[in-house]
């Protein structure tokens, strides 16, 4: 049986829905916080479980008997680490054979990462599943296109302007349905343990040449600015933005600026090619201000 963490959420119940394509709904189980919330997977005939990551007891439950688990990190950037390794101690000892993990793209590893208090937790649970002894694969995920629209910002058609401190760096966007299903694909065959694979899409994108396709697509010009940090910083705090999202956006940001075209193609394991050309902003940015949006046609 398969078990799928946070399988309310976006990324968890993508996967499940390309898995009701490949295995019966019987074969499928879903960890949920709050079991009321799964009452549309539990019509499909799916085995609903309750657990909490910082409740070891009710992992360990909701473990047993499971074959294949879809690890979805946590969101609790704080306590994350200890959070999922009681998700890895609990499947240890529930007998999960292997374990997905979605975990992040990085080229530092190291505490002078932009972008330490992300991937810090994210190394630390790969540590913890490969001195586990279970078998495991790695998700390295890119960016997803889907968070665009929060590094953008909600007001870019209103002000004309993306103004992230990336310089003309590039990231291979992928849509967390790409990220889905590559993730059942896997799920589904043999071959994949105890591997790592980048998950990304097959082109990699700057902030100007987004702004450009916004710009084609909207008919209103975008452009974009690339601050230092400090710069960066003052404004967002101006705006009233909270200091963390700010440590945060600007992390990425320079982490952004470092990047290459250094990617594993998603279409190497999901069945459609990820987006590519103007079709990239068009289904997944979802630019939108006010009640603007634009999205696939």
């Amino acid at each position: 049986m398969i078990l799928v963490t946070g399988a309310t959420g976006p990324l968890g119940n993508g996967v499940v829905e390309f898995l009701l394509k490949k295995t019966p709904a019987s074969n499928i189980a879903a960890l949920v916080r709050d079991p009321a919330k799964a009452e549309a997977l539990k019509a499909q005939g799916m085995n609903i479980r309750q657990g909490d990551y910082n409740d070891y007891g009710s992992l360990v439950k909701a473990f047993t008997g499971i074959d294949q688990l879809y690890f979805v990190s946590g969101n609790d950037i704080q306590n994350r680490a200890t959070q999922q390794a009681n998700e890895v101690r609990a499947a240890k000892q529930a007998g999960v054979k292997h374990i997905l993990y979605t975990s992040i793209q990085r080229k530092n590893e190291t505490s002078s990462s932009p972008i330490v208090q992300v991937t810090q937790s994210h190394l630390e649970t790969e540590t913890a599943l490969k001195e586990s002894g279970i078998s495991y694969t790695i998700l390295k995920h890119t960016l997803y296109t889907d968070m665009l629209p929060i590094f953008i910002g909600d007001k870019v058609l209103e002000t004309g302007v993306i103004f992230q401190p990336a310089g003309d760096g590039k990231v291979a966007f992928a849509t967390r349905t790409d990220m889905a299903e590559a993730a059942a694909n896997i799920l589904t065959s043999q071959g994949h343990e105890n591997k790592e694979y980048e998950i990304a899409g097959n082109k990699a994108w700057s902030y100007q040449e987004i702004a450009g396709i916004i710009s084609e697509i909207t008919g209103k010009p975008i452009t974009y600015v690339s601050p230092t940090q400090e710069v960066f910083r003052q404004e967002l705090t101006k705006a009233g933005v909270p200091d963390h999202y700010i440590g945060l956006f600007g992390g990425f940001g320079e982490g952004i600026w470092t990047q290459r075209d250094n990617t594993w193609i998603v279409r190497r394991i999901s069945s459609s090619r990820p987006m590519t050309g103007s079709s990239f902003p068009s289904r997944a940015a979802c630019v939108r201000s006010r009640a603007y949006f634009f999205s696939a046609s």
